[in-house]
């Protein structure tokens, strides 16, 4: 004997239902059918997309039950999922004068006025709307009502309509959540910290809570106090991996790198691995000078995401400051494949090919940071030295000129302009240059003396700096 379960006999109603239904279309002798049955019936072809015959089941029970407000708002529904917003609005402003305790009503109006591209009058009908309904069903109008100034991007009333849920509901963790966001993108922090502990203070179990405290005191920059509420969060919840995740990032703030890297490890244990924490992993060691360690998290965060050009760039400064450059070229070589005009790239790849006498080549990457950056001092003063390492004075003289040029007189190439002069024997025009130096910048001669120290063997640029230095 066969067993029918309760799936299997709501399969026959409403296959009968939709044969009774059939009948009555084609004029055929049928079974009374109740407004709920029209219903059923809308929801029938509705899940199986064909609102054509959706939207003419609704019809088909108004023409039945021609004051339902309930058929009304299906019809409605209907309208818009066929794109037909402005006659749903047609019919909801009779469903108005029927029932305008429904809350659908509302919602279904606001779609329509949002889809017809009116957000303020959208704004309005939900505003005035909000007095009417209580407890979930006005929360459900707050959040619509929050959608709706995010698409006319009036922010700070976001923020508003998603306090006023939690001044009704402090546990909800929709609110909970997006107010997170808001508070960060609308930088209202002392607000935030103020409606946070009053939910601490009802509901001290509320990890969520607790997090936003954190955050908001993250976003006044007080981070001692973030990483307490953090702490508040991670009692409660132990695996909140999020919680972890911006403690970490305060402790990298107060510059605790082992206590960053502690909170990172945490998230790994929680959550699957991510190439950002690796990545945030191996700055913690390189900025505790464990160029070792940075470049294993650095190659990790490498192997999740081996598009990201600047993990090699990063793994490559390790090895720089280990003095390793043959090692550093290659991992530049393949940061620059994937973008050849870095100035941050050429410039390290640049600083290599000096440390290994490659000069020429060197030269060749820092011609193309200026030439992409023509106003950057960095790149100008790189190609210079380079130039003055290699010997080649006089095209440093040159370059010193263009730097000039380029950078609006910047007082720095002025004085490896003299420098430049002095090594080709041109001393009267380098004291010119120098004088001019010293009268725009003399806190920068340090700069050329570092550049040229032979320069002091020279009475006549003693001289000079003398005289300056007791005016």
């Amino acid at each position: 004997m066969k067993h029918f379960s309760q799936d299997d006999h709501q399969e026959e109603d409403i296959k009968e239902l939709i044969k009774q239904y059939q009948n009555l279309k084609q004029g055929r002798s049928h079974a009374f059918l109740e407004e709920d049955d029209f219903d059923r019936i809308i929801d029938y072809f509705d899940d199986r997309e064909d609102l054509t015959e959706a939207l003419h089941a609704a019809e088909t029970g108004l023409e039945q039950f021609p004051y339902s407000a309930q058929l009304m708002l299906r019809k409605a529904d209907m309208l818009m999922a066929n794109r037909k917003y402005a006659d749903a609005l047609d019919v909801l402003e009779t469903v108005a004068l029927y029932d305008s305790n429904d809350i659908n009503l509302y919602i279904l109006k606001t779609d329509a006025l949002l889809a017809l591209d009116k957000p303020q009058e959208a704004a309005l009908l939900l505003e005035s709307s909000l007095y009417l309904f209580s407890g979930e069903e006005r929360i459900e109008l707050l959040f619509e009502l929050a959608d709706v100034y995010d698409d006319y991007e009036e922010f700070d009333k976001v923020y508003d309509c998603l306090q006023l849920v939690l001044h009704d509901d402090p546990n909800n963790e929709e609110a909970l959540y997006k107010i997170c966001f808001w508070t960060d993108f609308t930088g209202r922090y002392e607000e935030s910290i103020q409606l946070h502990n009053q939910i601490i203070n009802e509901y001290p179990y509320n990890e969520i809570a607790w997090f936003n405290l954190g955050s908001a005191f993250q976003g006044l920059k007080l981070y001692e106090k973030a990483i307490d509420a953090y702490q508040y969060a991670l009692v409660i919840e132990e695996k909140f991996d999020y919680a972890y995740r911006n403690m970490a990032d305060a402790y990298l703030r107060l510059r605790k790198y082992k206590d960053a890297i502690e909170a990172l490890e945490k998230v790994m244990e929680i959550a699957k691995p991510e190439d950002f924490i690796f990545e945030a992993i191996g700055h913690c060691y390189h900025r505790l000078h464990n160029y070792g360690q940075a470049r294993f998290y650095y190659k990790k965060a490498s192997h999740l995401n081996p598009d990201d050009s600047k993990l090699y760039y990063k793994i490559a400064v390790t090895y720089m400051l280990e003095k390793q450059y043959a090692s550093a070229v290659r991992l530049l070589e393949s940061a620059m494949q994937m973008h050849r005009h870095n100035s941050k790239y050429n410039l390290a790849m640049g600083e290599c090919m000096v440390q290994l006498g490659r000069f020429k080549e060197a030269i060749g990457c820092f011609f193309t940071v200026v030439k992409n950056k023509p106003k950057n001092i960095g790149g100008w003063e790189a190609l210079i030295r380079c130039l003055f390492e290699g010997s080649f004075y006089a095209e440093a003289a040159g370059q010193c000129i263009a730097a000039i040029k380029a950078t609006d007189g910047k007082p720095l190439f002025y004085y490896y302009y003299s420098a430049a002069l002095l090594c080709m024997g041109k001393n009267k025009e380098a004291l010119l240059q120098l004088t001019e130096a010293l009268q725009k910048a003399p806190h920068l001669l340090k700069k050329f003396i570092d550049i040229h120290p032979v320069a002091l063997r020279n009475s006549k640029v003693v001289s000079l700096i003398a005289e300056y230095k007791k005016k």
